[in-house]
């Protein structure tokens, strides 16, 4: 007989894990506060103020090209790539999902290509592109452990 508490589709210990979390509205009010300093702190371009929001040994990927960075330096580092290769980078909000595992959005990203980043060469052009970014939740940390970033519409 199948466990009908745990869809087929959750394969992974962390999947199960996650879909045991309880939704519960003090919990959702700090996730959303947290993703609120880290999406200021980004657009403000404070970068200790936006490390402050992830635990010590956050994970910043990418998928599609396969790049990983770890722990703050690592957060640093890219962010710093990022904000240098698009100086005027600006994030358009298209759609959040929030809850006891973390943070899912959807954003239209709009920059001028100034500088080489990961492995694209810069172009001096206007972009836009979509990312869809997943800041997993630390329940114990109560902070984000990094960002897996999608992005469509744009080499990586």
């Amino acid at each position: 007989m199948a466990n009908l508490d745990v869809p087929p589709a959750a394969a992974s210990e962390q999947a199960r894990e996650q879909l045991g979390r309880q939704v519960d509205a003090q919990v959702y009010d700090e996730i959303r506060e947290l993703w609120k300093r880290h999406s200021i702190a980004e657009e403000h371009r404070d970068l200790p103020g936006l490390i402050a929001t992830l635990t010590e040994d956050c994970v910043y990927e990418i998928p599609e090209s396969k790049q990983r960075w770890n722990g703050h330096a690592g957060a640093t580092e890219f962010y710093n790539g990022l904000l240098t290769a698009f100086p005027d980078i600006h994030f358009a909000l298209m759609e959040i999902v929030i809850g006891p595992q973390g943070v899912c959005e959807e954003a239209l990203v709009t920059a001028t290509h100034a500088r080489d980043w990961l492995g694209v060469r810069a172009s001096g052009q206007r972009l836009e592109f979509t990312v869809v970014i997943f800041f997993p939740w630390h329940a114990d940390k109560r902070l984000f452990a990094g960002e897996r970033i999608h992005v469509s519409g744009l080499s990586v």
